[in-house]
């Protein structure tokens, strides 16, 4: 890259968040302030919390004479403009809530990065170079004599290593070394959360750009709306979808992560994990869940952004829409032909009648009163109905979903394999309320599992008629991490 070239690429990145971040007079006060309420185990706070915490920040570093006029609100919404914190507000939840966007966390493991004191080149980093290089020679080598002579390399190699380990010549490796290779497993770990954040954003552009191309394509039907028509899921056959969705499914592999789960284990319980801090040892503990959890948020945001886009079209909404905006462009075409002969003071012999509503003042309002509703006589006792318990319970379970069974029952199959799907639940405890009880897994399983439309499974039981049913449902997973949640 050529001098002018460079220039222009690093001027363009100064106005990205992350270097404006970094550059900003008040950085160092942005920065321990988003880096204290949104990393590590709480990265994303409700607003009202937010503002309290911050708040509370602000005003005990006025205390140490920093000089921060604004209040806490003022603040926020100034980061939230910049693209520090990044603003959701989830189906489920009473506000707003905030976390940071993928250009804030850089910008906190970037400092974090700056004060940690690792030498430049250690030898876990560059052996994981040379074996990153090794296997993609070896992956792309075409040469079948050639790959066949280092696959038999491999096998003589690995045969002196079981004859050794066999006679006890064996080494383990050093504690320091141990360290070190953890260490940076830990940061490399550490900065999937940015890339699950950076997936996330591509995922809100890829659905502006979609929306922007349906509101700007010609005729009825163009390419994206007849896509949709079609059913095709655009966000999903996107580059980001595709790879996240490999990504999600090599990390709900029962199989992958029952392995990444005991190689977690073995590192904790070796001698040289307690050289590590607290904070290591707790983000090893929680790295399963916590790929879980971001994995799992990510795919919430696609699959709403999925079925947001269809809802706009399906519902005719962006019909109106373009109305909208071809009436927007004809009115300016109409004010650019007439700037140069109507003058900005010259009256237009128009008037324009506005839209007007009567107020009334506070004390005029009236409170509503019950007892002028109230009628003159009490209600008359009706005769009591003859029931007793075993009826009462047979309409109960004809009519409620047995939800307190339901939760046994995952609970009991996740104490043998975790994750667990419906299917598998269903598959060791029959369905004792037939479609019912399918229907209730599904509920927990869209409140307290990891939904998956993708994929879809069948599932079987047998009802109060003897009969054999079948049903094909999304892929829901259960997992022990969020067992406690099941109530």
């Amino acid at each position: 890259m050529n001098t002018a070239k460079a220039l222009a690429t690093y001027r363009r990145l100064r106005q990205a968040p992350l270097w404006r971040l970094l550059a900003s007079s008040n950085g160092p006060v942005v920065l321990a302030v988003l880096q204290a309420h949104l990393t590590g185990e709480t990265r994303r706070l409700p607003a009202s919390v937010l503002f309290e915490r911050v708040a509370r920040d602000l005003e005990a570093l006025r205390d140490e004479n920093e000089a921060l006029p604004q209040a806490a609100q003022a603040y926020v919404v100034e980061w939230l403009k910049a693209g520090y914190l990044a603003r959701r507000y989830p189906a489920d939840a009473a506000e707003e809530e905030y976390e940071l966007t993928a250009a804030g966390a850089a910008a906190i493991r970037f400092v974090d990065g700056l004060i940690e004191n690792r030498s430049s080149a250690t030898e876990s980093r560059l052996s994981t170079v040379i074996q990153q290089l090794v296997g993609l020679a070896e992956d792309t080598e075409t040469n079948r004599e050639m790959r066949l002579a280092a696959l038999e390399a491999e096998r003589a190699r690995i045969d002196r290593e079981i004859e050794a380990v066999r006679q006890g010549r064996f080494e383990a490796l050093p504690e320091e070394r141990a360290l070190e290779r953890v260490r940076d497993t830990i940061g490399l770990a550490g900065e999937l959360a940015g890339d699950f954040r950076r997936v996330r954003d591509e995922f809100e552009q890829l659905n502006r750009s979609l929306r922007e191309r349906i509101m700007d394509s010609d005729g009825s039907r163009g390419e994206v709306l007849e896509a949709l028509f079609a059913g095709v899921d655009l966000i999903a056959e996107s580059d980001a979808g595709r790879t996240f969705y490999a990504f999600w499914r090599l990390l709900t592999d029962p199989e992958q992560r029952a392995t990444l789960e005991e190689a977690l284990e073995g590192v904790l319980s070796r001698d040289f994990a307690g050289a590590l801090g607290p904070g290591e040892r707790r983000f090893l503990l929680r790295l399963v869940h916590r790929l879980l959890d971001e994995g799992n948020t990510v795919h919430e945001v696609l699959q709403h952004f999925a079925r947001s886009l269809k809802q706009f079209v399906q519902s005719r909404e962006y019909l109106e829409q373009r109305r909208m905006n071809q009436l927007l462009r004809d009115a300016q075409r109409g004010a650019l032909a007439l700037k140069d002969s109507v003058r900005v003071t010259e009256g237009l012999g128009h008037a324009l009648w506005l839209t007007t509503s009567t107020t009334r003042s506070l004390s005029q309002w009236v409170l509503y009163d019950p007892e002028m509703s109230a009628v003159a006589r009490g209600m008359a006792a009706g005769d009591p109905a003859f029931i007793d318990l075993d009826t009462i319970s047979g309409l109960v379970a004809q009519s409620e979903i047995d939800f307190r069974a339901l939760v046994d029952n995952i609970r009991a199959a996740l104490a043998e394999v975790s994750p667990v799907t419906i299917g598998g639940v269903m598959a060791r405890t029959p369905a004792a309320q037939g479609l019912g009880s399918v229907v209730g897994y599904l509920a927990l399983g869209s409140r307290h599992g990891i939904v998956e439309k993708s994929r879809a499974e069948t599932v079987s039981w047998r009802g109060e008629d003897a009969v054999d049913r079948k049903a094909r449902i999304p892929t829901v997973y259960f997992t022990k991490e969020k067992a406690h949640e099941l109530a």
